[in-house]
């Protein structure tokens, strides 16, 4: 159960849906979630009231169509899935919403089973064992 967060530059919503979209795609396509499994905050800065602050590390020059993408997840993906993760993002993203790939910063937080609650104050990956 990924929960994915999406911080965009001066995005409207069709193109936070967009972006939302991209992402749960390659969520999909990479490291096999199964599509109902959808958990996101989709949040547009104006750039006034709200901002995003980037840089050119390393060596990227970005500008205003900046997405930040950030994903918690179960840990246990090889190397190799997080790449395929990264590249399907970014590919998906330019093809959703014509975001240069150069624009999108992906972070990945893994944790444990016990780590999730989905409701009721129960860990559900994780139910406690009777003594």
């Amino acid at each position: 159960m990924p929960f994915v967060r999406i911080d965009a530059l001066r995005a409207d919503t069709a193109r936070l849906d967009a972006l939302g979209r991209a992402v749960h795609d390659a969520l999909v396509e990479t490291i096999g979630i199964p599509p109902g499994d959808l958990f996101q905050v989709l949040t547009a800065h104006d750039g006034t009231h709200s901002l995003m602050r980037y840089g050119d590390f390393p060596d990227t020059r970005r500008d205003d169509d900046l997405v930040y993408i950030s994903i918690t997840l179960r840990s246990g993906r090889t190397p190799d899935r997080k790449r395929a993760l990264y590249r399907r993002i970014a590919e998906l993203a330019h093809s959703y919403t014509g975001t240069e790939p150069r624009n999108v910063l992906v972070f990945l937080t893994e944790n444990e089973l016990i780590d999730w609650s989905f409701s009721d104050g129960v860990a559900h990956y994780a139910p406690a064992q009777d003594d």
